[in-house]
């Protein structure tokens, strides 16, 4: 692609310098990490309260103090900020380029279209790994300063070992991050497809929030949408059933055909998204 090179230059240039792209990759990992603040002091009354009062069993306690149950849950509310927040700013960033003129300046140094789009895909997706392996640092350093790591245990007996959560957790985070490029390549989509920042954000957000709060009518055609599988205000996602196996329950009820739509579905929906985005900026006056 003729100027690929010059055009991942300028979004790496404007991310150093604009404070959209830092609030990206931090804001998820500091809500998490004042939701720990509180989770902690909100914990530790309730355990001194049971203690007091003899309330509470055993089960119960060691599930409250085990960092791996929280750490489950800040990377499941981490990510849910994330995906909504990279839905907008993909939507926002191609649009603004153009309300403001930038892509010509581009365009005039002979970028092609399509190599902007391509450029502007990799530069999110980068901008996303790197708030991922924030959020994840700040998760699990708040998580083993507040409470304990180790496996769950009662009267002696092991619910279930390290190894095991360790290997649900990792099949929970990758599950719950395979959609996250579709979602990416559908924010730069409405950004195309759209007039201005303001309508792209809007529409982008709008849509995501519209396929989350419907996806619990829709039955199994749920399961054919990239966004019933990522961390969600109405989370559907595997990561949520980690966070009760990870703390010894054993009730969860795990489909191993929907593990595979999660593992698959949002790969064609990407390849989808990023070839009608290259499509429509052909058509589409910057």
């Amino acid at each position: 692609m003729d100027g690929f090179v010059t055009a991942l230059k300028a979004e790496f240039y404007v991310s150093l310098h604009s404070l959209g792209s830092k609030l990206v990759i931090l804001v998820p990992a500091i809500l998490v990490f004042a939701q720990f603040l509180l989770l902690r002091v909100n914990t530790a009354g309730q355990v001194a309260r049971d203690s007091l009062l003899g309330g509470g069993s055993e089960f119960e306690a060691i599930a409250a103090n085990n960092a791996y149950g929280f750490f489950v849950d800040g990377m499941s509310t981490g990510l849910t900020l994330l995906s909504l927040v990279l839905v907008a700013f993909s939507a926002y960033s191609f649009a603004y380029d153009r309300d403001t003129g930038a892509l010509r300046h581009l365009l005039i140094r002979r970028v092609s279209r399509r190599a902007l789009i391509l450029a502007k895909l990799v530069h999110l997706h980068l901008l996303a790994l790197l708030a991922i392996i924030i959020l994840w640092f700040v998760t699990a350093a708040t998580s083993a300063w507040f409470w304990q790591f180790g496996p769950v245990v009662e009267d002696g007996f092991e619910l279930i070992s390290e190894a095991e959560i360790l290997r649900e957790i990792a099949l929970g985070l990758a599950l719950a991050l395979t959609p996250l490029p579709a979602a990416i390549a559908f924010g730069v989509l409405v950004s195309v497809c759209t007039v201005s920042a303001t309508q792209a954000v809007t529409s982008a957000l709008g849509i995501t929030l519209a396929l989350d709060i419907f996806k619990s009518v829709l039955g199994d055609v749920a399961y054919y949408l990239y966004a019933t599988f990522q961390p969600s205000l109405l989370d559907q996602s595997y990561l949520q059933d980690v966070s009760r196996l990870v703390r010894g329950y054993s009730d969860v009820l795990i489909n191993e055909r929907i593990l595979q739509l999660n593992l698959w579905v949002p790969w064609p929906q990407l390849i989808v998204f990023v070839v009608l985005a290259l499509i429509v900026v052909q058509r589409r006056k910057l």
